[in-house]
């Protein structure tokens, strides 16, 4: 009768495939490569199947390794989700939500996506991480954490097991200071060639978009700053440096909490939100709660919270 896998032998062999090495992989596991590497030699010597090609001091997945791969894949994926349900279960205790924020995201709109969790029935305890998203998908993948909110689906090329579900998308707003919105409000778009312009960082996908926009109406404004975090940059337009923008949907929320104005707002450039999830049917009562609120939110039209009695140049 042939002998079961050890899954603690499957457990080292997916590590090691995640990180793309033993020694790696003995850094996150904490054990000497020596013990990883016999592990890996038995989970071989019983599935009878070579699963890496040792290439000079690296390792290759074989075509058995790809296929066991994608099966540690849901299995682990799987264990994940039944410690979930089970940390959920009704015991008195407040439901921990685990939540990785993308820095891209601005903190009003990551605030209105998560704020129905803390609606539901019963106590919700949420824990946020804000983070780079390679970082965060690498947390989720690990079931660190239970959500990403991001700007993005899954990128290419990452190797991680993650499903993307859009929560929705709206137009842009840009805002200056009234003092340096006053001499740009006449002939928008146009107004903004040559002007002081604070940018989110190529980090955030709007970024590109935008850069695209200028190009098609032929705007060359001048970059006073790039912003990984966009409350700083925020910051910085609120002390007059320089134009700012942010998605049309927070738009007076923005206006009333950093001083400024509306100098004008386009619907050619669209801010995208995702929530990642490691589960393709999304279960999670906090997660459910924030994916339906958010669809039926500013995301209907791109202006539900912007004030439609305030008359704003658009284009």
């Amino acid at each position: 009768m042939q002998a079961m896998i050890n899954y603690k032998h499957l457990h080292y062999f997916w590590v090691v495939a995640k990180e793309g090495g033993i020694a790696r992989a003995s850094e996150r596991l904490h054990l000497t490569p020596q013990t990883i590497s016999g592990q890996l030699s038995l989970l071989e010597e019983n599935l009878g199947e070579a699963l890496f090609n040792r290439v000079g001091r690296h390792l290759e997945l074989t075509q058995t390794g790809r296929l066991a791969l994608s099966y540690a894949d849901e299995i682990f994926a799987l264990g994940g989700e039944l410690e979930e349900v089970v940390r959920h279960l009704p015991d008195g205790r407040p439901l921990v939500f685990k939540v990785g924020v993308a820095d891209v995201v601005p903190k009003s709109i990551a605030y209105r996506l998560l704020a129905p969790a803390l609606a539901l029935p019963e106590p919700v305890r949420i824990v946020c991480r804000e983070d780079n998203i390679n970082a965060l998908l690498a947390e989720l993948a690990l079931h660190r954490i239970d959500l990403v909110i991001a700007d993005s689906p899954v990128p290419q090329g990452v190797n991680v097991r993650g499903f993307s579900h859009q929560l929705g998308e709206c137009g842009i707003s840009f805002f200056a200071v009234p003092q340096l919105a006053r001499t740009l409000s006449k002939n928008f778009p146009h107004s903004l060639d040559a002007a002081p312009l604070l940018l989110p960082s190529e980090m955030a996908m709007v970024q590109s978009r935008l850069l695209q926009w200028f190009d098609k109406h032929h705007i060359c404004p001048r970059i006073a700053g790039e912003f990984d975090d966009s409350a700083l940059m925020k910051t910085f337009g609120q002390a007059g440096v320089g134009i700012f923008v942010a998605p049309t949907a927070i738009a007076a929320e923005v206006e009333k909490q950093y001083g400024v104005v509306v100098v004008g707002q386009t619907d050619e450039v669209r801010e995208q939100f995702y929530a990642i999830s490691v589960q393709r049917k999304i279960s999670h009562p906090a997660v459910v709660a924030i994916t339906e609120t958010a669809r039926q939110w500013l995301f209907r039209d791109g202006s539900a919270l912007s004030d439609p009695k305030r008359n704003r140049r658009k284009v």
